[in-house]
C-alpha cells in the first residue's frame, strides 16, 4: 500500500488531493498547523500530524517512510518575505525528500514559473522548481492558472451589490480553473508509478475567459444583472495594508496581480490539449458560487 503526506491538507487542493488518494487506498499522512481541522477532514487511513513545512527537522520526522510528497506552498502573510517563506519550505521539503528517500514528489507551481524575474510568488514558484529539479527523485510541477475558488472570497459584493472586482483589465483573457482539477491531477499523479523524471505541466482549465465575460454568464445563471468592476491598485494596496503585512511582503504581492494582469505575461501562455481540465465555470458555479448568493 502507498504512503503519501499531503502538505497544507486543510486547504482547497490539499483536501481534495488527500481525499482522492484516500479513495484509491493510500495511506495519507496529513500535514498542517491545526489538529482540530486535521481531524475533522475525515479522511480514511489517514494520519492527521502537526508540522512546520518550513522546518526540515519537522518536515523529516513527519514524512518517514512515505512513497511519495505532495508539495503546496501555501500564502502566509504574516511572514517578512514571501521570498524567504518559499525558500524556506523548499529547502524542508528537499530535506526530507533526501533524507527519506522519497521516490516521487508533486509540486503546486504556478502558470508562467521561470518565465522572468520580479513576478512575486510565480517566481517563487520558479525557483522551488529548480531547486527541485537538482533531486534523483521523480519530480512534477503542475502550473495551475487562476482558481475559480477566488470568486467565493467575492461572493457577498456579487450578493449584496451585484459586482465582483479584480485590479485584471475586464477584457483580459484569464485561464480560470478548479482547485478540484488541480487536486485530481496532483492526485493521479501521486499514485501513478510509470512516470518518471522531472516534469512541468500547466494546468488552464477547459477555456480562458475575460473577466466582462464571467460577468456576462453570472447573470445569465443567476437572472441577476452581474457587473465586473477593475479594482485600481491604489485601493488594491489600500486593502492589502489593512492586513497588517510587512512593505516587503505588500510589494510581493503588488508583483503578483502585475504579473497576472500582464496581456503578454504568464497567462498567455499558448493552450494545448494536454493543459485542459474538466471543470467550467458553469458547473464551478453552480456547486460552489450560487448556494453563497
Amino acid at each position: 500500500m502507498k504512503k503519501i503526506a499531503v502538505t497544507a491538507a486543510t486547504g482547497n487542493i490539499g483536501r481534495r488531493v488527500a481525499q482522492q488518494i484516500s479513495l484509491k487506498g493510500a495511506e495519507t499522512v496529513l500535514l498542517g498547523q491545526n489538529l482540530e481541522r486535521l481531524n475533522h477532514l475525515n479522511v480514511s487511513n489517514s494520519t492527521p500530524t502537526v508540522a512546520d513545512i518550513s522546518s526540515s527537522e519537522q518536515m523529516i520526522a513527519a514524512t518517514k517512510g512515505v512513497d511519495a510528497l505532495f508539495l503546496l506552498v501555501p500564502p502566509v502573510l504574516g511572514t517578512s518575505s514571501l521570498e524567504e517563506w518559499y525558500q524556506q519550505v523548499t529547502n524542508a521539503g528537499i530535506a526530507a525528500v533526501t533524507e527519506n528517500k522519497i521516490k516521487r514528489v508533486v509540486l503546486i507551481s504556478s502558470l508562467g514559473a521561470s518565465a522572468a524575474p520580479n513576478l512575486g510568488t510565480v517566481s517563487y514558484c520558479g525557483a522551488m522548481e529548480i531547486a527541485f529539479d537538482h533531486l534523483n527523485s521523480n519530480v512534477l510541477a503542475l502550473r495551475p492558472g487562476y482558481f475559480m475558488e477566488n470568486f467565493v472570497q467575492q461572493a457577498q459584493s456579487i450578493r449584496e451589490n451585484g459586482k465582483f472586482s479584480f485590479p485584471f483589465d475586464g477584457n483580459h483573457d484569464i485561464p480560470f480553473i478548479s482547485t478540484d482539477d488541480i487536486g485530481d491531477a496532483a492526485a493521479r499523479y501521486l499514485l501513478d508509478e510509470t512516470w518518471a523524471g522531472h516534469w512541468k505541466l500547466n494546468l488552464m482549465g477547459p477555456e480562458n475567459i475575460t473577466l466582462k465575460d464571467v460577468a456576462k454568464r453570472l447573470t445569465a445563471l443567476t437572472n441577476k444583472p452581474i457587473e465586473y468592476v477593475q479594482q485600481s491598485f491604489d485601493k488594491l494596496k489600500a486593502q492589502l495594508k489593512t492586513l497588517e503585512i510587512t512593505d516587503k511582503v505588500l510589494q510581493e504581492l503588488v508583483d503578483l496581480h502585475n504579473a497576472l494582469g500582464d496581456p503578454d505575461g504568464a497567462y498567455a501562455t499558448p493552450r494545448t490539449p494536454e493543459v485542459c481540465t474538466p471543470t467550467s465555470l458553469e458547473k464551478f458555479a453552480e456547486q460552489k458560487l450560487l448556494p453563497l448568493l
